[in-house]
């Protein structure tokens, strides 16, 4: 018996060695298709871009999103009247589903014209007209599904209809039609809806005319509804409700009417707060049960775009599709110069869009997704501090290339300076660290020598940012760059750039203002400020730690009081904090995006706006209040000028900096030229799918030297010891007169 079970072990051994053998000749011989691929195999050499999401986009409405996980889908799916040229800069306005980018007739205040060079206080009134071009269909969409006597097919939906709905893909039948002017206008009263609650009501309520008044009747009307009907969700007719400030004029023309001159209107018109939403997509996903199912606009947007959300999985992936309707648009023919030169002009003339699909992937890690994209699975990717080393080398003047890996897969590097800045304020109502004398005046500026941005760049940054000389970046007009838009109060211009004041100076300034050695001349007690922030990993521990040695270098004591992101709100809300870090990202190319940070107010204690240092210079805000409305130009520019000196002087803020945004593209991947003002880039994407197969297959090809090895070592322990049972089990006597077992 234990005879028999041994050669049976042997004859395992054997059987597992010719297994091994088979898996690793089949491995050697399969030369197509990676055997790592995480994509599905019928997707092999599609026209498909792969991209990735660290967290589900919270709001998918047009009314509500304001996001920037969130515009990644909108600005693919939705069509607000106007966009961004793609290649042209300073960043332009141009028409997208609009006939031309409208000009604005002003009206004094009995309605009569004014001319177009009006005085601003002659002004009551900006009139917007624009007329979209006919033509543009949505996407198909039940809402839009009619029978065969042109009657909506789901225009009354019970709880019953939904039983066996769980997504939009469930319902059997799907329409469309032809945009009109009465969905843009139906949109802007989105905005005032008691439910959307949007995030720019407060702001465009002061100047559409009657806006503010308008929610408050939509609120009045709501609750009427909805008592009426035992309390629940009701459909809200906006059609049934006019709005002064936005009516339709044709079938494709609209008017939208402001208070005033606004004319950073126009910017607003490139987002997807004023794209169109259809009533009847409204009220198909205000049925009873539709919200429950998240079957909303939220979750399932509806637009005229060249992509429409197919997949909404936010636990694993979500899927933009090409819009089968989707109108006549071309990659524009003309850029800036160096633009053909660099192939952005390579595709000129072609219709847009040129991706078939974009699949978003869930990543919450950074090593896994940078993993696949040196894999080739993924077709572009940012640069953690983690990977910036493997990717990138920075040369002594701050220059970056790429290293000699990435050069060798074809990969390339894009860098832009973003719109937008990181800074640290002072709360100007604070007693000690705020208000508007000299004491205060030159400590906030001891301070600002002493931080030194160029090294926090260099540390926490990988050297990715620009120290910012002020609250207006680069790529925005009002900028001004060079030794003429130094920060003199900062900065030394030395050797043709700026270099920051000695320490020594820092210190001067802070015992002129009375705090020689961080003693309180008038106290004698050691000066304390504090730093109230919300962090929590361990790069955040390190940063702090920075921070904390900049003031111990005036020999200022730092506190650092870290509170959760509610508290830290109540803080900043109720003036309690001291000394805070800070940010701002463009909403439109114009200063007075960032300005208005710093117009009194706009101060955050009292008027709960977004100038979180609560700065109130009335020079400033005069200023602003002229600037604000004019046109580009000189005129505008020299009081720009004077805004940024006088809180340079002033010093509300440690300007920090401007980050610089780094960006990989496979070598598969067209051209690109950033642009951080637009939110439609998908449609100019192209890729050349052959290409990505064949090094996907050269970069990911199995090592097989491992299970090589492990066959052999295999086979060796295995058929010596199944040859010396063998030859035992034959050289042995049969016992009690038995067989052999053969």
């Amino acid at each position: 018996m234990s005879s028999g079970a041994s050669i049976r072990g042997g004859g395992r051994a054997r059987r597992a060695a010719r297994r091994l053998l088979l898996v690793a000749a089949a491995l050697a011989g399969c030369g197509g298709r990676p055997w790592n691929d995480p994509y599905p195999a019928a997707d092999a050499g599609a026209n498909i871009v792969y991209s990735s999401f660290e967290e589900r986009p919270k709001h998918l409405d047009p009314a509500r999103s304001y996001s920037s996980n969130e515009v990644i889908f909108t600005g693919q799916i939705y069509e607000p009247p106007l966009q961004y040229h793609y290649l042209e800069r300073p960043y332009t306005l141009i028409p997208l589903t609009a006939e031309e980018v409208p000009a604005p007739r002003y009206l004094d205040r009995d309605g009569r014209p004014l001319p177009a060079d009006a005085p601003d206080d002659e002004v009551a009134f900006s009139v917007y007209e624009i007329r979209i071009r006919p033509g543009i269909h949505y996407q198909p969409h039940p809402a839009f599904a009619r029978d065969a006597d042109g009657n909506p097919v789901y225009r009354e939906l019970s709880l019953q209809d939904l039983a066996d709905i769980h997504a939009i893909a469930d319902f059997a039948h799907t329409g469309t039609r032809e945009l009109v002017a009465a969905d843009y206008v139906y949109q802007i009263k989105r905005l005032a809806h008691p439910r959307v609650h949007s995030p720019i009501l407060g702001l465009m309520g002061e100047y559409i005319v009657g806006l503010r008044d308008y929610a408050a009747e939509l609120g009045r009307a709501y609750k009427e509804l909805s008592a009426a009907a035992g309390g629940g969700p009701v459909y809200l007719d906006l059609e049934r409700y006019p709005l002064a400030g936005a009516e339709v004029v044709d079938r494709y023309t609209y008017r939208i009417r402001v208070n005033g001159k606004y004319p950073q209107l126009l910017y607003w018109l490139a987002m997807p707060f004023f794209a169109p939403v259809p009533p009847e997509v409204d009220r198909f996903h205000s049925a009873p049960g539709m919200e429950e199912k998240n079957l909303t606009l939220d979750w399932y947007p509806v637009g005229t775009g060249p992509y429409m959300l197919t997949v909404n999985n936010p636990n694993r992936q979500m899927v933009l599709e090409r819009n089968p309707n989707f109108h006549e648009e071309f990659y524009p023919d003309e850029g800036d110069p160096g633009d053909r030169e660099a192939g952005l002009l390579a595709d000129a003339g072609r219709r847009l869009p040129f991706i078939d699909k974009v699949v978003f992937s869930l990543e919450k890690e950074t090593i896994p997704y940078w993993n696949k994209f040196l894999q080739g699975y993924y077709d572009t990717s940012g640069i953690s501090s983690d990977s910036f080393d493997q990717a990138v080398r920075m040369g002594p003047g701050g220059e970056a290339t790429l290293t000699e890996r990435m050069k060798e897969k074809g990969i390339r590097l894009s860098t832009a300076v973003g719109t937008s800045i990181f800074y640290t304020g002072f709360n100007m109502l604070d007693p000690v660290i705020g208000g508007y004398g000299e004491r205060q005046r030159l400590l906030r500026r001891a301070i600002s020598i002493a931080l030194d941005y160029e090294e926090f760049i260099s540390i926490f940054t990988n050297g990715r940012g620009i120290a910012a000389q002020g609250p207006i970046p680069p790529g925005i007009s009002g900028y001004v760059g060079d030794e003429a838009g130094v920060n003199p109060y900062v900065y030394d211009w030395a050797g043709g750039a700026p270099r920051r004041k000695p320490l020594d100076e820092a210190r001067r300034l802070l015992g002129e203002a009375g705090y020689a050695n961080g003693v309180d001349a008038a106290t004698g007690k050691p000066l304390v400020l504090n730093l109230d922030i919300t962090a929590g990993g361990p790069e955040d521990k390190a940063r702090l730690e920075w921070f904390r040695k900049q003031f111990e270098k005036l020999s200022i004591q730092l506190v650092i009081r870290n509170t959760d992101y509610n508290r830290f709100q109540d803080k900043m809300r109720n003036g309690n904090a001291q000394i805070f870090m800070w940010g701002w990202n463009a909403d439109y190319p114009d200063p007075e995006n960032f300005l208005f940070l710093l117009y009194g107010p706009n101060g955050k204690v009292e008027h709960n706006g977004e100038n979180a240092a609560n700065y109130a210079n009335p020079e400033f805000d005069r200023l602003f209040e002229r600037m604000k409305t004019m046109a580009d130009g000189p005129r505008r520019q020299e009081l720009i000028d004077r805004m940024v000196d006088i809180a340079r002087r002033d010093a509300p803020w440690i300007w920090g900096f401007h980050p610089r945004s780094f960006a990989l593209y496979q070598a598969w991947s067209s051209p690109t030229k950033p642009n951080l003002m637009a939110n439609n880039l998908l449609k100019y994407r192209r890729i050349d799918p052959a290409q990505r197969e064949r090094l996907r297959a050269e970069w990911n090809r199995p090592v097989l030297w491992p299970l090589l090895l492990a066959f052999g070592l295999l086979f060796a322990a295995a058929v010596p010891a199944a040859i010396g049972l063998i030859r035992r089990q034959y050289r042995a006597p049969a016992a009690g007169g038995g067989t052999r077992t053969p």
